[in-house]
């Protein structure tokens, strides 16, 4: 484990050069790395320990999408897809990837077959910190860990195939067999993490929930929507707004903060842009900021988890959810982007 310098602070980080895969499939030779859901997480995740040689089976409902997306990807009924009861009973290393409803719901079905000795593995701290409304609770004679990679399952896998990774962070809730540690970095460089940071299940919850509503999903989506909404009010057109909000800062400036960062983007654009850009950052941050102080404290409180589980446990939840989408899929805004992109060059 070396210590990484981070902004002044020091944190525990796991390379590939440090715990390389020749290392990891030592570890779990003798494991068998069951799958529970294949999703969104789960299939790139089972996908990436298969390609990488690990022993890996899926368990998933049968009949539904999700099932039929595990055969067209390769997995055979009865050698390594299976029901989520059988697959748990056969796994040493049960990693649950159902949603977080879904957990809820599969944990009484899995339960019985999380035996002394076997690793149960999230990738989400959600189940397991907010207990008192979810259920899951592990039996004490497992290992309880977390690898949670910083991006869609999309992203695990299209980095994966392109030689690349995904950075992921890890935790360790329960040792019981002493075994923990080597395991989640042996499952971690499985599933194909760029390097692995030191978090706890509570932390990761936390940091990802406010994450998602807040500048990863939520307040990008919000504050995209108010400037495409006063360009177009201000009497600008459809492609004119759209071009200024969202295709110049996904094509253009998005590349260059992840290539070098936000001061090597500044310094590379117009003296305009950055003049402007350097005077107006710090009364955005001001306003949002308790906004965002709002949306920490209702992670922390939980209420956000509540929220979370009321809603995915309704009946007509993915109907709902079709009708909030297709909202936004079908606005001006976003129809606009499908035309720029179709004209985007080759």
């Amino acid at each position: 484990m070396a210590k990484i310098n981070f902004g002044g602070v020091e944190e525990n980080v796991i390379t590939r050069e440090e715990f390389p895969l020749a290392q990891a499939l030592e570890t779990l030779k003798d494991e068998t790395i069951a799958i529970i859901g294949y999703g969104v997480q789960g299939p790139a995740q089972a996908l990436n320990l298969r390609d990488n040689g690990f022993k890996v089976i899926v368990g998933q409902r049968q009949g539904g999408a999700s099932w039929q997306k595990a055969l067209d990807d390769g997995w055979v009924p009865g050698e390594t897809l299976f029901s989520i009861e059988e697959a748990c009973e056969k796994g040493t290393v049960i990693q649950s990837l159902l949603s977080d409803a879904g957990q809820i719901e599969a944990w009484p079905k899995m339960l019985p077959h999380i035996t002394a000795g076997k690793a149960l593995y999230f990738s989400h701290g959600f189940a397991v910190t907010y207990h008192q409304q979810t259920g899951v609770i592990p039996p004490k004679d497992v290992d309880v860990i977390l690898v949670a990679p910083k991006g869609s399952g999309t992203s695990v896998r299209r980095l994966f195939v392109a030689g690349k990774g995904i950075n992921s962070s890890y935790a360790i809730f329960q040792d019981a067999t002493g075994r923990a540690k080597e395991r989640v970095v042996a499952l971690g460089i499985g599933v194909g993490s760029g390097y692995l940071f030191e978090t706890t299940f509570k932390k990761e919850v936390t940091s990802d929930l406010v994450g998602e509503r807040g500048v990863l999903m939520g307040a990008l989506a919000g504050v995209m929507e108010a400037q495409y909404n006063l360009l177009r009010k201000r009497g600008h057109s459809p492609s004119e707004a759209f071009n200024e909000t969202v295709e110049e800062l996904t094509q253009s400036l998005m590349p260059l903060v992840a290539e070098n960062g936000m001061d090597w983007m500044y310094a590379n654009c117009s003296t305009t842009a950055q003049r402007g850009a350097l005077d107006w950052k710090n009364r955005f941050r001001d306003a949002v900021s308790p906004v965002f102080e709002d949306l920490y404290n209702s992670v922390e409180t939980g209420n956000e988890a509540k929220i979370t589980i009321e809603a995915n446990s309704k009946s007509d939840y993915r109907e709902g959810l079709k009708v909030e989408l297709d909202e936004i899929g079908g606005s001006e805004m976003w129809t606009t982007g499908k035309q720029v992109r179709k004209l985007r060059p080759n």
